[in-house]
């Protein structure tokens, strides 16, 4: 079972009892504005979400992370991955994105949570390439974009809801080259 530690943070898989805790989050309208059409989410939606987002990892070795404090084992929300099939022009390709309940909005813990998918997107999944997608006017979401060192793209509108988007991108790091052989002194 797939778990990443951080300072403050546990992303594990989801287990029973995860879908309420995260419809709690969902029920709230200013964590749900910049999601799909902005709708709340209730409780069936929210495990067909979960159950959606445990059959990519099943599929292809990736998903979404239940983030839970370690201090205390709350469900603040979640990170990882998706594909973005809403967004034509970036296919194929992975999403990473967060979602967390309001007030642990301001503590860091989107950044802290999303670096340490990201390093397990690029070391452990094996990804090559991510990208963060945001309504226009989620400037949080742009903030964390940049901190996790994802660079602008493009400005499209995404086809479902037909909301216009910002598409940010970032590759897997490159290992620095090895330093040339020396001849003899």
């Amino acid at each position: 079972m797939v778990e990443l530690l951080t300072d403050r943070l546990r992303l594990r898989r989801w287990r029973d009892g995860d879908a309420d805790a995260l419809a709690a989050i969902n029920a709230d309208p200013e964590v749900m504005r910049w999601i799909d059409d902005g709708s709340v989410r209730d409780r069936a939606a929210t495990g067909a979400e979960i159950a959606a987002s445990e059959r990519l990892w099943r599929d292809r070795g990736f998903g979404r992370f239940a983030v839970e404090i370690r201090d205390t084992g709350e469900l603040a929300g979640l990170t990882g991955m998706a594909v973005p099939d809403d967004v034509p022009e970036v296919m194929p390709a992975v999403e990473i994105g967060w979602r967390f309940a309001r007030e642990h909005w301001g503590r860091g813990f989107a950044t802290e949570a999303a670096r340490a998918a990201l390093r397990f997107a690029f070391t452990d999944a094996g990804l090559d390439r991510l990208v963060g997608v945001h309504v226009v006017g989620n400037d949080a979401s742009a903030r964390i974009m940049l901190k996790l060192g994802m660079r602008f793209q493009l400005a499209t509108t995404e086809i479902v809801y037909r909301r216009p988007v910002h598409v940010y991108a970032i590759g897997r790091p490159q290992p620095p080259d090895e330093p040339a052989e020396q001849g003899p002194s």
